[in-house]
């Protein structure tokens, strides 16, 4: 655990700033939320890894879902420069260091317990059919996020009325 803290002591000094909280309120597209889950839970995975000397077992979640995680990467990188225009790779890795910091001191609070109650999930996450299941199964988690990310309104179907038809 301690070697957890200091990794991620020493990335949080690299980043420049945390996130505007101008982003706090902007909405997410639902790709965008579902890249925002996932995220979740690959900084959750990794905080796992290094915590409980596991990076095997993330290091195979990884390969397994690389196609996905890129995509999901593309997601993340869409919402930043929608939101947050020029800034938006600062505003992206303020953001991963921050999911890091939170993940890490969520396991800290658990304290011996952390690695017990987590390790299951890389058999969870190995076991799913395919990475299309990623974001399904990490919005049925709450990993702690940095900033509140919410699913923009769709536009709203209009109901036929019996009249209409």
């Amino acid at each position: 655990m301690r070697l957890l803290v200091s990794s991620l002591a020493a990335a949080a000094l690299l980043a420049a700033t945390s996130p505007d909280p101008a982003h706090a309120d902007a909405c997410a597209r639902p790709a965008e939320k579902e890249a925002f889950d996932v995220a979740g839970l690959k900084s959750e995975l990794m905080v796992v890894a290094i915590a409980c000397q596991a990076q095997d077992r993330y290091n195979s979640f990884i390969s397994r879902y690389q196609h996905d995680l890129q995509a999901d990467e593309r997601m993340l990188n869409n919402y930043f420069a929608r939101t947050a225009g020029r800034h938006a790779q600062q505003e992206h890795d303020s953001y991963i260091t921050n999911l890091a910091n939170a993940e890490s001191d969520a396991g800290i609070q658990q304290g011996t317990l952390f690695c017990q109650q987590h390790m299951a999930m890389f058999d969870e996450v190995m076991a799913l059919r395919t990475g299309k299941d990623l974001p399904t199964y990490a919005e049925s988690k709450s990993f702690p996020q940095p900033i509140t990310v919410s699913e923009c309104a769709g536009p709203k179907k209009k109901l036929h009325t019996a009249e209409e038809k």
